[in-house]
């Protein structure tokens, strides 16, 4: 898990795998040339099965040794047949040499095999899915480059640890690749763990929120259900009696929203059942309802935005309504909602407070509820908005217009993808 700007080990493995793969073709032809070249110029120095007066027939045991040092550009898809050309090669000029006399080489009692014999064991004991096989091959081509008909110990120990070189290589990549591999899997196993652990220690601190929230919260807004009843039945006029019942019903519904918030925040994140776009309307009306006229339109079809952005808005329009009412009482509101493949495009515009444009308008006691409920906020409305914007990749913006009012910009995406969670 990548964090902090730190780039991800996984991905770096996968890059340079990524990177083996597509370059496996010129990689092979490059190694095959070097060791064309390397076999060539030994040769051709003295150090190998060159004669001192080269004739055709040497020359073209050249060519041939050139060519099979050349096959191990197909070294990874056909192994077996790189060792079996070099073996011939190898063979034809041993016996050439002895016992057919027809090659005289400069140096004597050193080994004719060319250097690709070690790469083409390597091939071999790497590439050649059974190793029983594999390892027939590498010991015919062992007893090849050894020469066991012309014993001397010189050639034989050189010879054997030449073809030895390549499987031991090959074992000790191969060795490596399945430690590597082990470390990769042990590293991903303990991220998982990890992210279970913190998974585990967010739900252990929701629920404990929860529970202060519910302790304290509920004790409180059930005193004031509490009073409200008492007061509307013993008030001794309508108006007092209706203000307490329509506090008591305020009450009551705060603690079943109260229930609801605690039951989500004692489930996981992804089990949110905030209301969605279709529940704007039923927000204006209750602004409306509230003394605080407000109107909506939508365009585009409501089914584009995606649950996630969709209770997005829903809070959006909630907070913008709250604080018109807080701090706008009496003010029109207009809420635009544009709704398009693209994203979500919502505007939510007030007017300036009839107070603040020299009318008076409102129910009796509007302005001082008004002024209480002001003082009720804790200033983080439009902060906490943008966090939760920025969650879902979008922009807000609010700020006040010319015309003494405030509006409130929210631009969505259409579609959001959530992680998946760890198997």
């Amino acid at each position: 898990m990548g964090g902090g700007g730190q780039p991800d080990y996984r991905d770096e493995v996968r890059r340079d795998r990524d990177f083996w793969c597509r370059h496996q073709t010129a990689i092979n032809v490059a190694t095959a040339a070097g060791f064309v070249v390397l076999d060539t110029w030994l040769t051709l120095a003295g150090l190998s099965w060159w004669p001192a007066h080269p004739g055709p027939l040497a020359w073209t045991m050249l060519v041939a040794q050139a060519l099979a040092c050349a096959s191990l550009a197909f070294c990874r898809r056909a192994p077996l047949v790189v060792v079996a050309i070099l073996a011939a090669v190898t063979l034809t000029i041993s016996l050439l040499i002895w016992p057919g006399g027809a090659l005289v080489p400069v140096s004597q009692g050193i080994v004719w095999a060319p250097y690709a014999t070690v790469m083409a064991g390597y091939g071999a004991f790497l590439y050649q899915p059974n190793r029983r096989i594999a390892l027939a091959a590498i010991a015919v081509l062992s007893l090849i480059v050894a020469r066991p008909w012309q014993p001397s110990v010189s050639v034989i120990t050189v010879g054997l640890l030449r073809t030895a070189t390549g499987p031991l290589l090959a074992q000790y990549f191969e060795a490596r690749r399945r430690l590597v591999a082990a470390l990769r899997e042990r590293a991903e196993r303990a991220e998982r763990e990890q992210h279970l652990l913190a998974e585990q220690a967010r739900a252990e601190e929701r629920a404990r929120l929860a529970g202060e929230m519910h302790d304290v919260v509920t004790h409180r807004v059930s005193l004031m259900v509490l009073q409200a009843g008492a007061l509307r039945i013993t008030a001794p006029d309508e108006a007092t009696r209706q203000a307490a019942e329509e506090l008591r019903a305020a009450g009551c519904q705060a603690l079943d929203e109260l229930r609801d918030l605690v039951g989500i925040l004692r489930t996981a994140g992804e089990d949110d059942q905030a209301p969605s776009t279709p529940g704007l309307a039923a927000l204006v009306a209750e602004s409306t309802g509230v003394g605080t006229p407000a109107e909506l339109a939508q365009e585009g079809d409501p089914a584009l935005a995606s649950p996630v952005v969709g209770r997005t808005a829903y809070r959006i329009v909630r907070e913008a309504l709250t604080n018109v009412r807080k701090h706008a009482p009496g003010a029109r509101v207009t809420v635009q909602v544009r709704y398009s493949e693209l994203g979500v495009q919502l505007t939510v515009r007030n007017t300036a407070p009839p107070a603040r444009s020299g009318s008076r308008g409102g129910p009796p006691g509007t302005e001082l509820a008004a002024t209480d409920l002001a003082g009720t906020g804790s200033g983080l409305g439009i902060a906490g908005l943008r966090q939760r914007v920025e969650l879902v990749r979008g922009t807000l913006r609010a700020g006040g217009t010319p015309d003494g009012g405030f509006c409130v910009e929210a631009t969505l995406p259409a579609y959001v993808p959530t992680p998946e969670p760890v198997a």
